[in-house]
């Protein structure tokens, strides 16, 4: 692989994204890409090169709650 794709914002992501497509498939995905006899790790990473898999960062977290707990646990420690 040369390039990662341009919606993929880190080589991180990236590797995150193949890991859990890969493990998909060893859990009965079907591949959207036939590669013969590779193995599912080098299938994701093709699938993913290519665009072939939706993906997206799922739901905001409200960072204001853990903030609010925090404030409660410093109240008790006084």
């Amino acid at each position: 692989m040369e390039r990662i794709p341009e919606k993929i914002d880190s080589k991180f992501r990236f590797v995150l994204l193949a890991a859990r497509r890969a493990e998909q498939m060893m859990r009965g995905g079907r591949p959207k890409v036939e590669m013969g006899d590779l193995k599912s790790t080098r299938v994701a990473v093709e699938e993913i090169s290519n665009d072939l898999v939706d993906w997206d960062y799922g739901p905001a977290e409200e960072p204001e709650e853990e903030l609010e707990v925090e404030d409660e646990e410093e109240e008790k420690l006084e």
